[in-house]
């Protein structure tokens, strides 16, 4: 089983498009939610270095803070779906 932690904000539209795909192919995950105001979005930029969410972690794979939703479905669909090798 996948070892993935997703830095999201509720009503995000960028994040429920991750969360869709890790729907989709039925990965877990360790959500953490992060706080409205980038002021105080401390956690997420120290995995980072930015404030903005969505951003993934794969311990498994050594991606220790992917930002961009484009590119964490596309990464997520190489590495868990079908165009996993």
């Amino acid at each position: 089983m996948a070892n993935l932690e997703l830095y999201e904000l509720e009503g995000c539209p960028y994040c429920a498009k991750v969360i869709k795909k890790l729907d989709e192919l039925g990965l877990e995950y360790k959500s953490h939610m992060v706080p409205r105001s980038h002021d105080e979005r401390t956690e997420v930029k120290e995995v980072s270095g930015q404030t903005g969410v969505p951003v993934l972690i794969d311990h498994d794979n050594g991606i220790d803070g992917m930002p961009e939703s484009d590119d964490i479905v596309e990464y997520l669909e190489e590495t868990y779906g079908s165009g996993a090798a």
